[in-house]
């Protein structure tokens, strides 16, 4: 007994110094199955978020059918074989179908076959419909074939799952043999669909819808489906597979020859978001510091740990040292772990799916949760009028009829009652017939509800304040009826209808009245009698009755009829049939601004975004609008334009769009009127390719029509109307405004903003953390063999750090302070100035307060000191230490106090405002706070921790309390030493990047610099009408408008920029200099960066 109780004793402390072995490894599988398991949730959580806001945005798509012998909005998903449906300019065809009645219908089926032309349907001619193509012209009516998985598109989509695996392999052997034989037929849809946007305005532009698989897998999976279906319709798929491919590769060689980098760069920007590449970038450079780190870290306990045992001790290798080199490695991955940001991801999915679940609530719909973010970098918002800036609620206010102007609307019985049946009929036939208003239903104003098309309904109103019935009339003029319509383009701005009359036919158009004067002859004059319309009298109605009511914030459409005779004409032929027409009358259209819009508008430009309002309303109609809603003002100089002006000036001498003619404009220009779609495109285009401002422009775009399309792919983040808006628009927009109002646009700049802020907040807290346990590490490794924080306690930091720090700071609510300050823009790193200020300062303070702990701790702290017992026997690592449990303890409450001071990023001195507004914040705070105690307490063993005395406990929460203190001073130190110390580090680091970048900068700039004789020639080309601007000493109210074709716009861009580069160029150079001078580094291969 006593030889095995002597046995016991003497191998005791060995088996439990062996049987807690385990704890390390177990710990690192706990910690990594905490993270991945969360990380996993709250991507689970945002999929299912996500999945639920597609499903709304399916659910909201309706659609018009006939039930009941009335005509009834539906979802989708209720559509049945039989139904009798109506599809318009705009809609998604939601199934399969046939034609029984057509308006001069054109459908884009580049989804189903890739042909980008658009295919004429009809009764007589293709009356087959298939879901999932869009109405890119005209109306008509379908009957419903094949709904749900027999439709063609849920077709395709479950041929697409079955075949797919099938033919991977296959096909990208195909497809890298094709690339290597005809590279520049490489994504044939984009290609030639971006040429078709930049340069051929004559073409209607096709967006690009067929984004959800490949152009190979489309024709391949639509043939496999049509067999079962239509064998009849191969030889076509085949044929326009020919073409498209041919049609692409040509347009695919077009626009290589023109294509830039930076063009390149900015078509990439869709697919990858701009706050997702920063982070790419900073965490690739923080894995690099903490792989060097950890790297550092081995060798120096290594190396230590060979000579004080081997060299200095002559001991002899054993097997027990294999445990201490497995030791020495598990303390350099754990470093590995602790600096690389695994928690960021976490951070960016918990802010984004927080943003985009309260965002709901503020009428934004998103579709892509990266537009959140870089919503809140914005500083460009294009926006639409009609029902974004305005009440989208209109009324005719105003009227101009056989020859009188009545400012006041008159009374049915002061109208020459001659003409109002003529106006009546006009108006009720040449109207959409799904437009009406519902007198048993109320809109929120306790109005009316107007249902449909706006403007059709204020004329509609009209005809109902006068007395008139447009049901009947319809009735009696049913649409099948109709001969002819040419439904409303935005290119000709106008709308005709022909019917039968009497024997004949009549033609009844409405339109811009400007445009639609020049094809008037005459007009009705006072006795119902015709009156001659010749260039003088047109000239003093635009300016008398048209510009006055314009003037006045008023649309003002013009109404007129011709009678076609007895003998059919080819109605196709619109230019001979739409001329030699007779005014019925001019009406204006109120609009009305919304209350909140002015507000609004301040907001934007407080916070730095420029507004810019881009219509289809007239010239003056436009200006008007923009002053009551702020977006021009009488202290600046600022540019309204017409579209055909715009188109005129941002094109060279061959009719190219030229990016630096294009940049002399867009900075000043404030109102663009009378745009089409192109013109919106190559405005949001022309912004987002520019490099006039420093840190290039972030633009948002408003758009509700089909053509729409493409400035909404175009833009960094589209928006699209949820009212009023096609399904095109939707389709390709990024965020739906399911109130159509321009707030909701500024609620999501607020939303934007604070998700970048709540990754900064994070990032600030964790790179603190970071750095601070790296360098202990690294410094107690080559001072001591060893590092106070064991494994286990870094995983325990690393958990604060990560998962639970992104849980508090990611949910962060936003405040309206977020829109006193400026966008970051594209380029301008995330970590700021004061965030470098920061986090170098709170580091510091964290690696003093540690180092005092180990060097100094046994004479105020009533420790043992750890350090000199490793430094005489290396075993005594193993042991539990009271001085490195301090130091642990210390460096973890440091870092939860400094957790509050992270939720400050711009200098703010009270960092407990709005603490109480996050509960997730404080909970987890306390609960982090409560676990410490308890770690501390009863680890033990466990977490490698001794037990601390009241004495020390009070030292631990005094220098975490001192964290805060310290922030305040941190906050006296200016920013400007920070800011140039981190551009001379990245200087000094990254030589070859940053030569790069300002090669191809002056490159550029060298490009754009303008010939005086070029110039010359294009401030002559200009003329009095090409562009307009205030005059600062004129009042809005009554302000000229004078041309001023300066000098100093066209060499604006240019001086800026260099001044920029010059700036730049002596400030990099002043500090490499500097910091060649202080430890001898230079790069003699690289080229002299002020010569660049």
């Amino acid at each position: 007994m006593r030889y095995y109780a002597y046995l016991y004793t003497g191998l005791m402390p060995y088996f439990h110094a062996t049987n807690l072995e385990w704890i390390e490894g177990v710990a690192i599988l706990v910690a990594v199955l905490i993270v991945v398991f969360v990380t996993a949730f709250y991507d689970w959580r945002k999929e299912r978020q996500f999945r639920g806001l597609q499903s709304k945005i399916d659910k909201n798509q309706r659609t018009s059918v006939v039930r009941n012998n009335f005509i009834q909005q539906i979802p989708v998903t209720e559509l049945v074989v039989g139904d009798l449906c109506f599809i318009k300019y705009g809609d998604l065809i939601p199934a399969d179908g046939i034609i029984v009645q057509s308006s001069d219908l054109k459908i884009d089926e580049s989804s189903l076959t890739g042909e980008t032309d658009l295919i004429k349907k009809g009764e007589d001619e293709d009356v087959r419909l298939l879901s999932g193509t869009y109405v890119m012209e005209g109306s008509g009516r379908m009957v419903v074939l094949n709904v749900g998985l027999n439709s063609q598109f849920r077709n395709i989509m479950s041929l697409l799952g079955a075949t797919a695996d099938r033919n991977e392999s296959k096909d990208k052997e195909t497809d890298r043999k094709s690339n290597i034989a005809t590279p520049s037929t490489k994504a044939p849809f984009d290609l030639s669909k971006q040429s078709v946007h930049i340069e051929d305005e004559t073409k209607q532009p096709t967006p690009a819808i067929s984004e959800k698989f490949s152009h190979k897998d489309q024709l391949r999976l639509l043939k496999t489906s049509k067999d079962k279906n239509d064998n009849t319709i191969n030889e076509t798929t085949r044929a326009n597979e020919r073409k498209s491919q041919n049609k692409a590769r040509n347009a695919a060689t077009e626009s290589s020859e023109d294509t830039e980098d930076d063009d390149i760069d900015a078509d990439n920007a869709k697919h990858k978001s701009i706050l997702h590449s920063k982070l790419t970038t900073l965490a690739l450079h923080i894995g690099y510091i903490g792989m060097s780190a950890a790297f550092l870290t081995l060798i120096s306990l290594i190396t230590h740990y060979c000579v004080t045992t081997y060299a200095m001790k002559k001991q002899k290798p054993s097997v027990i040292d294999i445990s201490y080199f497995i030791s020495f490695l598990i303390q350099a991955t754990t470093i590995i772990v602790v600096a690389v940001p695994e928690g960021l991801p976490l951070a960016v999915t918990l802010a984004l799916a927080y943003a985009v679940r309260k965002m709901m609530t503020d009428n934004n719909l998103v579709r892509h949760l990266d537009a959140c973010e870089t919503m809140g970098n914005a500083s460009t918002i294009c926006s639409d009028k009609t029902g974004t800036l305005t009440t989208n609620r209109m009324t005719v206010i105003q009227s101009y009829i056989t020859g009188k102007h009545s400012e006041q609307l008159p009374k049915a019985e002061e109208v020459n009652q001659e003409v109002l049946p003529l106006l009546f009929e006009a108006i009720s036939v040449n109207t959409n017939y799904t437009s009406k208003i519902e007198e048993s239903k109320q809109d929120d104003g306790g109005l009316p509800r107007q249902i449909g098309n706006k403007t059709d309904c204020a004329l509609l109103g009209l005809v109902q304040n006068w007395g008139g019935s447009y049901d009947r009339i319809r009735q009696d003029i049913p649409e099948e009826k109709l001969v002819k319509v040419y439904v409303f383009d935005s290119a000709r701005k106008m709308m005709s209808t022909i019917i039968q009359h009497n024997d004949g036919y009549r033609l009844y158009t409405k339109g811009a009245s400007e445009m639609l004067l020049t094809k008037c002859k005459s007009i009705i004059g006072e006795n119902n009698q015709l009156k001659e319309l010749n260039d003088i009298e047109k000239s003093r109605l635009i300016h008398d009755v048209i510009e006055n009511m314009a003037n006045n914030g008023l649309r003002t459409i013009c109404i007129a009829y011709k009678d076609l005779g007895k003998e059919k004409q080819d109605w196709n032929n619109e230019d001979k049939i739409i001329n030699d027409l007779i005014c019925i009358a001019i009406v204006g259209i109120e609009d009305p601004v919304r209350n909140e819009i002015p507000e609004a508008i301040k907001k934007c430009q407080r916070a730095g975004v420029v507004v810019r309002m881009i219509t289809g309303d007239n010239i003056m109609t436009a200006r008007s609008i923009a002053t009551k809603c702020g977006i021009i003002k009488s202290d600046e100089d600022c540019l309204i334009l017409e579209g055909k002006e715009f188109n005129k000036c941002i094109r060279d001498a061959s009719g190219k769009i030229s990016q630096k003619q294009l940049d002399e404009i867009w900075p000043k220009l404030r109102v663009l009127a009378r745009s089409s779609p192109q013109d919106k495109y190559n405005l949001v285009n022309g912004i987002v390719k520019s490099r006039v401002t420093a840190h290039r422009e972030i633009v948002a775009v408003t758009g509700d029509g089909t053509n729409d399309g493409p400035a909404l792919k175009r833009a960094d983040v589209g928006f699209s109307m949820g009212i009023e808006g096609t399904d095109v628009a939707k389709q390709a927009s990024d965020i739906i405004l399911t109130d159509d109002n321009f707030l909701s646009i500024v609620k999501a700049i607020m939303w934007g903003r604070n998700v970048y802020d709540c990754i900064a907040k994070f990032l600030q807290f964790q790179l603190t953390a970071n750095l601070s346990t790296s360098l202990i590490s690294v410094v107690s490794a080559a001072a001591i063999s060893s590092i106070p924080l064991r494994a286990i306690q870094m995983f325990w930091v690393n958990l604060v750090m990560d998962t639970l720090a992104s849980l508090a700071l990611a949910t962060e609510p936003p405040t309206e302070e977020l829109l006193n300050r400026k966008p970051y823009g594209r380029t301008k790193s995330i970590i700021s100035p004061l965030m470098l200020r920061n986090i170098l300062g709170q580091s510091f303070y964290q690696l003093v307060i540690m180092f005092i702990i180990l060097y100094a701790g046994q004479y105020f702290l009533d420790v043992e000191s750890t350090v000199q017992k490793i430094q005489n026997d290396p075993h005594a690592v193993r042991e539990l230490s009271q001085q490195f449990t301090l130091v642990f303890n210390s460096f973890v409450l440091m870092t939860l106090f400094n957790e509050i001071n992270s939720r400050k990023l711009h200098g703010e001195r009270n960092v407990f405002k709005g603490i109480f507004r996050n509960p997730f914040f404080y909970c987890i705070w306390i609960f982090c706070f409560v676990s410490q105690i308890l770690i501390i307490t009863f680890g033990g063993q466990v977490f490698s921790c001794a037990r601390l005395s009241i004495t020390q406990w009070a030292w631990s929460l005094l220098f975490g309390v001192g964290s805060l203190i310290w922030q305040q001073i941190i906050l006296c130190i200016p920013t400007k030493p920070f800011a140039l110390c981190f551009s001379a580090m990245y200087c000094v680091c990254c030589p070859c990047f940053y030569t790069r970048q300002q090669r191809k900068r002056a490159e550029k700039e060298a490009r754009r610099k303008p010939a005086a004789a070029d110039q010359s020639q294009r401030i002559s080309r200009w003329s009095d009408s090409d562009y307009m601007t205030f005059n600062k000493t004129d009042q809005l109210t009554s302000a000229t408008v004078v041309a001023q074709p300066s000098p100093t716009i066209a060499k604006f861009t240019l001086r800026k920029n260099v001044d920029r580069l010059n700036t730049e160029c002596h400030v990099i150079n002043k500090f490499r200099t500097r910091l060649e001078r202080i430890v001898g580094y230079k790069r003699n291969s690289r080229a002299n960066l002020l010569d660049e």
